[in-house]
Formats: C-alpha cells, structure tokens, sequence
C-alpha cells in the first residue's frame, strides 16, 4: 500500500508501507495502539491514525529527531494508493469476476468498470497498460504473461531504496559449508 501525503502548498509524497521495517512497524503499533494486521486493514480504508503512523516512521528515516506529535498533517492531506503489485492483484480478480458473469459484457464496460480501481493505484500508467492489456487479449480467458513489466523499485516512492534478500531455500552446493538446513545435530557422548 502506498500513502501519497501532500501537505497544504506542497508536493505529493509517497511512501510504501510495504518498505517499513519490523522493528519500525513495532514502534507504529506501540505509538497508535493497534497490533499489525489491523494497522494494515485499516490502511484499505484510508484509517487516519495508520497512516500518519507509518508516513511519520518512515520520514525519521531522514529526520530522525521528528517526534511523533510534530507529525500533524491535515485530515485530506493523506490518502492510500495500491501499489503496483497489489494493482495486479486486485485488476486480475476483478477480470475474473468479469469472466465468470458471461458473455455479454463488452470490452469497453469493463474497461469503465475498472477505471476505479486504476484511479486508485500509485502508478495509474502500469494500472492501465494492465487493463489495457488484458482486455487486447480477451478478458473472459485466464490471464498469461500479458502483465506489463514491473520495474525493480517502484517510481511511486520516496525514501531510501530497499533492496530486497534473497528469500532461496534451495539446498546448498558447497559440501564444505553446510548449513542449518544440511547439516544434522551432533549427538552427546557425555
């Protein structure tokens, strides 16, 4: 989820809630009272109090003496925004409920059906090509490869990059190293 805040005379910022840390969610949970998952649903309806909390944790990456009450936006200066990934989920769903309503839709009232959920996505131009591209191949078929390339950092944020780990759990190669995963416990003689 993306929050675009644009403060009064100011330029749109985005931050992507999905970049925070543990530890800075830990201290957006402590700091407005709500466990994680409810911070996260809360974030789908635009929650005030979510959304201040993780914009402000995110802009102590660079200001770090910023004190939570200093953090005070104005009540329509936040809003959510799919992200691109998200932006995926929720057009591929929804073509798919298309999909199941049979075939008297046409292709441009799908296309006008889905122009909300592309004006609620942080990059509007990957959200459109998507659609533009599902329904060029036939929305009632399953979708293929047809999904615009996504680039490696999202354009619709700010902040200090992230660059992601390696999430394999594949077997190591090395006989000489083994790891948690290879290796079995030594038992005790004593």
């Amino acid at each position: 989820m993306i929050i675009v805040y644009t403060p009064a005379g100011g330029e749109p910022e985005h931050y992507d809630a999905s970049s925070l840390k543990v530890s800075e969610a830990s201290i957006v949970s402590r700091t407005i009272d709500m466990k994680w998952a409810e911070i996260k649903e809360a974030l789908q309806d635009d929650d005030l109090d979510a959304m201040r909390g993780i914009v402000w944790v995110l802009k102590k990456r660079t200001t770090p003496a910023l004190r939570f009450g200093e953090f005070d936006p104005g009540v329509d200066e936040m809003v959510t925004r799919f992200d691109q990934a998200e932006a995926v989920r929720v057009i591929e769903n929804a073509l798919t409920v298309v999909a199941e309503q049979g075939d008297d839709v046409s292709p441009e009232t799908v296309r006008q059906a889905l122009n909300g959920i592309v004006e609620a996505c942080a990059d509007r131009e990957h959200a459109q090509a998507l659609v533009d591209a599902r329904l060029a191949a036939d929305p009632k078929e399953p979708a293929e490869d047809t999904e615009p390339s996504l680039p490696s950092e999202p354009a619709a944020t700010t902040g200090p990059s992230e660059t992601p780990t390696s999430t394999s759990s594949g077997t190591s190669t090395s006989d000489s190293s083994p790891t948690s995963a290879t290796s079995h416990p030594e038992l005790s003689t004593a």
